[in-house]
């Protein structure tokens, strides 16, 4: 073998092992949630890093004793599933016009768009909070529903624009011939072939949605209205000194978005190929 050949044997070599080490380091957090939460506190006090020699759901059951974790997790849902239905649905009427037409102030929302993404949300609390106190939304899910898809539209706008931007405009033109008008083809011919999009969006929305805290503990003060991270971080106080039920809780809030982000690869792969092959 030459020193050429050599060299690049070694660094491939050194390229696999840094990216096993990398994948290692980020999957270390999950497996430390998921071993701590099927042991005692007994037992994890004497054994924190290695699995459960005997694994047990009680913390499971301690966690969902009270009732509620349940009004929380279903408060995460359903503020999360609103608020990335309508965003997908605001974003893209409004990225279709954007990505096909050419009318006055369209590249001015465009780049006010780009800008409202680098915004962070924490400058935008203050304000907010006054505003829905005014309204008397302040405890509301529908305020954080409000918000979140205003937070989330601006990305969504960007990515559903670019993306429409590559689908050939025959299609629509063949659509118009059938006699489809501008909605019907958004729906019938655009929506199909724009699915990796769509669920890009869907699925980096949902996450984030389901993640943020900020607001959340801000608007939703009432016990039974907190989303699952809010909540979360009362139950880290009230079990501080139980490390497995903390975990428990962490990972019952880890599981569904893994489980989204699973089944939305799957999904991103088929729309991917349907969409080439129209």
């Amino acid at each position: 073998m030459s020193r050429r050949n050599e060299g690049n044997a070694v660094g491939w070599g050194v390229a696999q092992v840094a990216m096993l080490a990398v994948a290692l380091l980020t999957l270390y957090p999950l497996y430390f949630i998921v071993i701590t939460a099927f042991k005692t506190r007994e037992e994890y006090l004497t054994n924190q890093f290695l699995p459960p020699s005997d694994p047990t759901l009680a913390n499971f059951r301690e966690a969902f004793r009270d009732g509620q974790l349940l009004t929380w997790v279903g408060n995460s849902v359903l503020i999360t599933v609103a608020s990335v239905i309508l965003a997908a649905i605001v974003s893209a009427l409004a990225a279709y016009p954007l990505a096909r037409f050419r009318f006055p102030g369209r590249l001015p929302f465009i780049g006010l768009n780009v800008v409202l993404m680098v915004v962070p949300p924490v400058v935008l609390v203050v304000p907010l909070f006054l505003f829905f106190v005014g309204l008397g939304l302040v405890n509301s899910r529908l305020a954080v529903v409000i918000i979140y898809v205003g937070l989330l539209i601006p990305f969504s706008i960007y990515l559903l624009v670019n993306f429409f931007a590559t689908i050939p405009r025959s299609l629509e033109e063949a659509a118009r011939i059938d006699g489809a008008g501008q909605l019907r083809t958004l729906y019938s011919v655009i929506m199909p072939l724009s699915a990796p999009a769509i669920m890009t969006v869907v699925v980096v929305n949902a996450v984030w949605v389901w993640n943020e805290l900020l607001i959340a503990l801000v608007f939703l003060q009432d016990d039974n209205a907190r989303t699952l991270t809010a909540g979360l971080t009362f139950f880290q106080g009230r079990f501080i000194s139980n490390e497995p039920l903390v975990m428990t809780g962490a990972l019952i809030a880890t599981v569904p978005m893994l489980l989204l982000y699973i089944i939305g690869q799957r999904f991103f792969i088929r729309g991917l190929t349907a969409g080439f092959g129209k």
